[in-house]
């Protein structure tokens, strides 16, 4: 299992460590005539509860990714993007910005393949807009489906 698997699972854990051992007071907050106390109370029930659903959606995004990514490397198709990249693997950045045109017309071009979102979203992450990136990766996952 990967580090960053491991990570989550640690994260998820201890999360659930904390629910288990905050429940209560939580609920003890919430029992009581004081409004702070009543808020804080149903902060500490939310507040891991919405930190279980942001992992839930990342680690759901994370693995649809990886998965798409087995495809590609299965189909011998993984796209070549022409960019420079510096001795430790990571995109020179004026290369990536000059050949990110041309993928982004491609994806344009072709709206309904997937693999060209996916090619799209690796251009946008070696340009460093990792928004945009992880938006072209959810539109490629979705369109191979």
């Amino acid at each position: 299992m990967s580090s960053p698997k491991i990570a989550a699972l640690a994260m998820i854990l201890l999360l659930l460590v904390y629910i288990v051992l905050l429940a209560n007071t939580g609920i003890s907050l919430l029992a009581t005539d004081i409004l702070i106390g009543q808020i804080m109370g149903f902060l500490i029930l939310v507040f891991p509860i919405l930190a279980l659903w942001v992992i839930f959606v990342e680690l759901r995004f994370g693995l649809a990714a990886q998965k798409l990514v087995a495809r590609v490397e299965q189909q011998g198709t993984w796209p070549d993007l022409g960019i420079e990249t510096r001795p430790s693997g990571r995109a020179v950045r004026a290369s990536a910005d000059a050949a990110f045109p041309r993928h982004a017309a491609h994806a344009d071009a072709n709206p309904q393949d997937w693999h060209a979102w996916f090619t799209l979203s690796l251009a946008y992450d070696a340009c460093g807009d990792r928004k945009r990136a992880r938006s072209a990766m959810r539109k490629a996952i979705a369109l191979s489906a």
